[in-house]
């Protein structure tokens, strides 16, 4: 018996929703590239940041999902322990299933370094340098640069007491000015180069890389001690080791301009 022509068309309505959904997650937008003095700087040290694209989201479960599947040394089970610790998607159900804890349409987390950086080089992209990412990140709905605005520290310190934000859907928090969502108000992200700007030259060459070395480096460094709000993200990436699985850490991807996504 042929279904009657709404119900076909319902199906395929809901069809093509799915992959709008899909594809609009999958974006990614042009990051215009220019020269911005960091947390760590000052005048003589400002940094250039060249046109990048970002996703327009961060990685979700279900995407990740998708890559343990398809690269099983990936999974839970499976994966080393110098490449993960022990909280590797921790609150999932198991290795093909994400549980109550993780939602699909929720920002991956617990998720090392290691795997994040790979999840990247798998979709043709990679993550973004610390640069690249606070680049991108300063900007509010409006403006390219807020950090001196009020209402944009408020509001990511507001976040920063009650970050439990983990299972909010992404893209839940604003658009800022380049058409970013979440860059702040859902989950802290891992970068590439996530601590090295907190280790001094002469702390490379030691043994012990000790947190609070890390976070006493980035204070002597910080060119604005009352810009509070980037400072906490500078001595969180600083305490982190590439095989560390944290609740609230996620990822994005980038690309180099001239890589078309």
């Amino acid at each position: 018996m042929t279904p009657p022509l709404k119900i076909v068309l319902l199906l395929i309505l809901n069809t093509c929703l799915l992959c709008s959904v899909q594809a609009q997650k999958n974006t990614m937008v042009t990051v215009k590239g220019g020269v911005y003095i960091p947390l760590y700087g000052v005048d003589s040290t400002a940094v250039k940041v060249n046109d990048f694209l970002m996703d327009i989201y961060p990685v979700s479960n279900v995407e990740f999902l998708s890559f343990v599947e398809k690269f099983p040394e990936w999974k839970r089970s499976n994966i080393k322990q110098l490449f993960a610790d022990k909280n590797y998607l921790l609150f999932w159900k198991n290795d093909a299933a994400l549980g109550e804890q993780a939602l699909p349409n929720s920002p991956v987390t617990n998720v090392s370094w290691f795997a994040a950086k790979k999840y990247c080089e798998c979709q043709g992209k990679r993550l973004p340098t610390v640069d690249e990412w606070e680049y991108a990140a300063m900007a509010d709905q409006q403006t390219p640069d807020a950090r001196k605005k009020k209402t944009y520290n408020q509001y990511i310190l507001e976040w920063y007491e009650a970050p439990k934000s983990f299972n909010n859907k992404i893209g839940s928090t604003f658009k800022n000015y380049w058409g970013i969502y979440d860059l702040h108000g859902l989950v802290w992200e891992w970068t590439l180069d996530f601590n090295s700007v907190l280790i001094s030259g002469e702390s490379r060459k030691d043994v012990d890389k000790d947190s609070n070395l890390f976070c006493g480096s980035a204070a002597v460094g910080a060119s604005d001690l009352m810009n509070y709000a980037a400072f906490m993200r500078y001595a969180f990436r600083g305490s982190m080791k590439a095989n560390y699985s944290v609740r609230n850490l996620g990822f994005r991807c980038v690309k180099d301009k001239d890589i078309l996504p």
